[in-house]
């Protein structure tokens, strides 16, 4: 019965004319225009220097890496030379900022600061410089300190030369590796090619359009929205080999057209995805996974018309896409910025965001995981609520 009905579903979606639009055609025409929008956008808009200024206290001068990564990243011999910095008081940054001389400057206070006036592109670009260089203080911070307590060297020698010898030894080996190593100091074009996450946000868009497929296939199994539901509901066939084949079938229908759509981006339109191919497969088959799972749970817990539930997923779809960044790159930031707790709750921003963290961000994995954890977690709690809602369904007619 299970391979009979995952072959029956397969063959119902993939005759559906509508079903074919709206996850195999309407993404490969969004990609489409998508590419004649954003093709010379790179060569016509090349990102200029971007004028900064930094607030010159103590606690800046005695930063870890911030007072090495923002020289390195304004050094005029540089070939991809990010900033023009001025190093000024700030009352000066304030004033500078005021009459637009700057995108933004850094003061690092109890933490550092990036404090700006509007949103854009060098903001946005200023803005991960800092939060990265950060990050890996952090990191340094730790390693130092697991190195002195393996080599049992304790608070007590603080401020001997033993001490600053240690401590001077172990951050040169960690900045040397790192600057062979790392995104921070080789700011590349390829790192900042910010039209991509168009791109992204098209991939999260055709995955979550897998809900859905699933709401289509889970209507032909409730006794309430078919003639084949009712049939299930009086037979004595098993009900969860056949709501699992049902699932499976949308499932394997969903990730044919996104590796579709992916075949279409990379061989005739020329996007670059990166070189994380095994990590980008994963986070697009849990995308397919939450995309299905919110169609479910549209499925079960509303009692209504067919186009009724496809209008709310394809209307939370594309809300979930537009906060991720998808009708104006600057909306991600500013939704991340004011209200992160939307993005952090939206399945397209977390699908967006794991392949913003592989492409820009591909020395550490740490962002793509926890992206990766979060979209296993919103399936698992659609997929339990589905479950439920299921199992509390009672006819008093079919």
């Amino acid at each position: 019965m299970f391979e009979h009905n995952y072959d029956y579903t397969i063959k119902t979606l993939f005759r559906d004319k509508m079903l074919i639009f709206w996850t195999f055609a309407f993404p490969l025409i969004l990609a489409t225009f998508f590419h004649m929008a954003f093709s010379n956008i790179e060569k016509s808009e090349q990102l200029d220097i971007i004028d900064i200024a930094v607030v010159e206290n103590e606690n800046y001068k005695n930063s870890l890496l911030l007072n090495k990564v923002i020289p390195t990243l304004s050094d005029k011999k540089e070939k991809n030379r990010l900033f023009r910095t001025k190093y000024v008081t700030e009352q000066k940054a304030k004033k500078l900022l005021k009459e637009e001389k700057i995108e933004g400057y850094l003061i690092v206070e109890e933490k550092p600061k990036v404090v700006v006036m509007t949103n854009g592109i060098n903001q946005t670009v200023l803005k991960q410089v800092v939060e990265e260089t950060i990050a890996k203080e952090e990191t340094l911070k730790k390693i130092t300190e697991v190195n002195l307590k393996e080599h049992g060297i304790n608070e007590s020698m603080k401020n001997t030369e033993y001490w600053d010898s240690w401590i001077g030894a172990i951050h040169s080996n960690v900045l040397t590796s790192w600057e062979q190593d790392t995104t921070i100091l080789d700011p590349s074009n390829h790192n900042l090619s910010y039209t991509m996450i168009e791109f992204y946000t098209l991939i999260a868009m055709t995955c979550l359009y897998g809900g859905i497929l699933g709401m289509v296939a889970m209507n032909r199994s409730l006794a309430n929205m078919s003639s084949k539901g009712k049939r299930i509901a009086v037979s004595p066939v098993s009900k969860t080999k056949i709501i699992l084949s049902s699932a499976l079938a949308s499932y394997i229908t969903q990730l044919v057209g996104v590796f579709l759509l992916f075949a279409y981006t990379i061989f005739i339109l020329k996007v670059d995805y990166g070189e994380n191919l095994k990590h980008i497969v994963m986070l697009t088959m849990t995308g397919c996974l939450a995309g299905l799972s919110l169609g479910l749970v549209v499925t079960t817990l509303l009692k209504t018309k067919e186009n009724t539930k496809m209008g709310i997923i394809l209307s939370v779809t594309m809300i979930g896409c537009f906060f991720s960044g998808m009708m104006g790159i600057t909306m991600k930031y500013v939704i991340d910025k004011n209200i992160p707790i939307i993005n952090k709750l939206n399945p397209a921003n977390m699908i967006t965001d794991g392949f913003y963290a592989l492409y820009y961000y591909n020395k550490t994995l740490d962002r793509f995981q926890s992206n990766l954890v979060s979209l296993l977690i919103f399936s698992t709690i659609m997929i339990v609520i589905s479950i439920f809602s299921l199992r509390r369904q009672k006819y008093d007619s079919i």
